[in-house]
């Protein structure tokens, strides 16, 4: 199964640059408060070590000493009050870019091709959406927050200490080049070790997924075992990629903390040898030893948040990731049609061939140009490539060769609003979403009036059973409201359609969950609702080719026969044979 996309590096830092310059004011008073807070910190040790110059001189008043233990308490306070708003403001900051992330993101996610999503499956998907989004949230909301807090400090501590004496500022650069060379060797491995690490992660919910929905099948074929050890090898796979990133860690970490402990030694040493030698005070050497204390702390947060930021950045890269698509696509004009796309043009397929495995063709050069406000029913035995071809005339898949267009213009090249405006696609498998009866019809037209939502629902003869809910139309359905079966869900689907109104459909088994008496009532009633436009019927009650215009019998990846249905049965071809077992078969269901 083929991943979705995962953005570059260069992509991820082009996308945080303007994400930033999204929010310049709350950036630069998030800055200013972080600044003070750091401003206001650097005020103890530099009063502690003039008061301890002050001691050893013999020259300290206890007013003095008062007066310094005041200012020492009133600058905590202030640095206490201003870190306190300073998160208030990085918070906000954080929630405002996390909520454009999530609206983008949504937005990526309904613009995704759907021949991306056919071939990539659910499981990495739903990882993106729910894991990624997650650690992205966290990243967002408190390392990037904490990482300002961390640099600001650290660079007004170091500026500080210099001021107190360069000489003392030296032994913190012994660990310049450890930290360097260690962080650089971290970073270069982290986000490769991370992305493998989600894309793990993605293949144990996709076999999960896969598992928990083909339950019954599994149990029916007995192969509890099979999926057993395939959810076992992912979550091997899944424990490697964590137990290398563990690693990474656990090279990184102690350096980190070595790092840390060397500097206040060296600056002791130094700084004895420099006070017997009269080159800098005893309040110098006590002012610099608590300023090397505080780089510690920041530091700390700075690279321990580091590793959350690689987390959050590989979480980006595999989000925006998700927006690019598996093929260029032309440029074509939103409002009106596309050019050369009339608003009578169906689409039609040329010599098409497809196949999901190379070498393995499950079209092999076909060929269907309906006529305007035709209808046309695809018929043939299971496996012979009538839903693959559902499939490309709606503009799911790509053809692998040969074209599938709408007045010249290929359908996969089309913006996704557009396709659906053009071509719409209802299979046997629905969904309805939480929320009232008429929000579910609505869907495809929210501004529609309570008089088309009834009437939409009249034509796919579901307007009694929703008029008998507690609430009617307006009745929550969905996960935790009024249960709907099957067949009430795909009507509801089929309402949406005749909402939708577009200028083809292409209805794959779009009535198989419906009773057969139910299902022909409803073809019938679609069929005076939606005449004029283009419908692609495909289905195994025959019936329903019995009503189309014209039949396409498909057989082994080729159209094999193609005509009305009195001259198939004239011919006494393959549709012969379908349409009196056909008969024979609802003969005896009858007499049953």
């Amino acid at each position: 199964m083929t991943a979705l996309p995962v953005a570059d590096r260069a992509e991820v830092r082009r996308y945080a640059r303007v994400l930033v310059r999204r929010h310049p004011r709350m950036l630069a008073g998030a800055l200013a408060l972080h600044v003070g807070a750091a401003v206001a910190g650097l005020a103890a040790p530099r009063l502690l070590g003039g008061l301890v110059e002050t001691l050893t001189t013999g020259t300290a008043a206890v007013a003095a000493v008062d007066r310094t233990a005041l200012a020492i308490a009133g600058f905590l306070v202030l640095q206490a009050v201003l870190a306190r708003y300073a998160h208030v403001a990085s918070a906000r900051l954080g929630e405002r870019v996390l909520a454009a992330l999530r609206e983008e993101f949504i937005g990526r996610v309904l613009s995704i091709p759907l021949s991306t999503v056919e071939k990539a499956g659910t499981g990495d998907l739903l990882t993106r959406t729910s894991h990624d989004v997650a650690v992205l949230s966290k990243s967002v909301r408190f390392a990037v927050p904490e990482t300002l807090i961390a640099i600001s400090t650290a660079t007004f501590i170091f500026g500080a200490l210099l001021l107190v004496g360069p000489v003392l500022a030296v032994p913190c650069l012994i660990v310049v080049p450890l930290l360097w060379a260690g962080t650089r060797w971290y970073l270069r491995r982290a986000p490769d070790g991370y992305l493998a690490e989600s894309a793990a992660y993605s293949r144990i919910t996709d076999g999960l997924s896969e598992t928990v929905d083909g339950a019954r099948t599994v149990e029916a074929l007995r192969r509890q075992e099979h999926r057993r050890r395939r959810t076992d090898a992912d979550i091997a796979r899944q424990y490697a990629a964590e137990r290398y990133t563990l690693w990474l860690r656990t090279v990184w970490f102690p350096l980190i903390e070595i790092s840390y402990v060397v500097p206040v030694a060296a600056t002791l040493a130094v700084g004895g040898w420099c006070y017997l030698r009269g080159w800098v005070t005893l309040g110098q050497v006590t002012a610099a030893v608590l300023y090397v204390q505080m780089l510690a702390a920041p530091l700390d947060r700075l690279l321990n948040w580091l590793d959350e930021l690689q987390l959050g950045a590989a979480s980006l890269a595999r989000l925006l990731g998700v927006a690019q698509p598996d093929r260029p696509a032309i440029a074509v004009p939103r409002a009106p049609a596309p050019d050369g796309v009339r608003a009578a043009d169906p689409v039609a397929a040329v010599d098409v061939h497809f196949s999901y495995v190379d070498g393995r063709e499950v079209l092999r050069g076909v060929t269907l140009v309906p006529q305007p406000g035709e209808r046309i029913a695809i018929v043939g035995p299971s496996g012979a490539g009538k839903s693959t071809l559902g499939r490309l005339l709606a503009g799911v898949l790509r053809p692998t060769a040969g074209s599938v267009t709408a007045g010249g213009v290929p359908l996969t090249d089309l913006a996704p609003d557009q396709l659906r405006g053009r071509v719409a696609l209802v299979t046997q498998e629905h969904h309805v979403f939480i929320g009232t009866v008429r929000d579910n019809v609505a869907l495809v037209r929210p501004d529609a009036t309570e008089a088309e939502v009834r009437a939409a629902l009249a034509a796919v003869d579901a307007l009694d059973w929703v008029s008998a809910l507690p609430d009617g139309a307006a009745t929550v359905v969905g996960a935790g409201g009024h249960p709907v079966g099957p067949d009430q869900a795909q009507q509801l689907a089929l309402a949406r359609l005749v909402l939708a109104d577009p200028q083809t459909l292409v209805l794959d088994e779009a009535t198989s969950l419906i009773d057969p008496r139910t299902a022909r009532r409803t073809e019938r009633s679609l069929a005076a609702v939606l005449h004029g436009r283009t419908v692609i019927a495909i289905a195994h009650r025959l019936y329903s080719a019995h009503d189309a215009d014209r039949i396409a019998v498909v057989e082994d990846g080729l159209i094999t026969e193609f005509g009305s249905h009195d001259e198939l049965v004239a011919a006494d071809g393959p549709y012969a044979v379908l349409w009196r077992t056909w008969q024979g078969l609802g003969s005896a269901q009858a007499v049953g």
